[in-house]
């Protein structure tokens, strides 16, 4: 492993994290409809993926096409990615991957399609191309 792994909670300076210590277990990719554990989600980033958040009762077609961001382009394979709700958001909308992070107002903004064009797969995350399946895949 790259990162600097630990146990139990890590107190983060931002929110959501955008990179750190992490747990060793990871966060599953996926769509949730509940928050993840912070750790998981961080580990999940520290592999490549992209982690989209939104504020909780954002409007479900909103929500819906936050899925559609992150699922397989036509032919294509399925970024590494997870989908949750989150608390106390900068932005009705946050983009994070390792190190990188943006907020949004509507899931039509074209810098989140960019950014999950852009950091999904990330190579300079510090376990680039390790698998995130198999980690944990429940909420809070």
């Amino acid at each position: 492993m790259g990162g600097d792994v630990r146990s139990g909670s890590v107190a983060y300076p931002q929110s959501p994290p955008a990179g750190g210590p992490y747990n060793a277990l990871w966060q599953t990719c996926g769509v949730y409809t509940g928050p993840v554990y912070d750790e998981y989600a961080v580990h999940s980033l520290a592999r490549g993926a992209v982690w989209l958040t939104y504020r909780p009762g954002l409007d479900a077609a909103e929500v819906a096409k936050l899925g559609a961001l992150l699922a397989a382009p036509e032919g294509g394979q399925a970024s590494p990615a997870l989908l949750s709700p989150r608390e106390n958001l900068s932005a009705p909308i946050v983009a994070t991957a390792w190190n990188a992070q943006i907020g949004a107002q509507t899931a039509d903004d074209p810098r989140l399609k960019r950014f999950v064009r852009d950091y999904a797969a990330q190579k300079t995350a510090p376990e680039a191309g390790a698998p995130c399946t198999g980690g944990y895949g429940g909420t809070r």
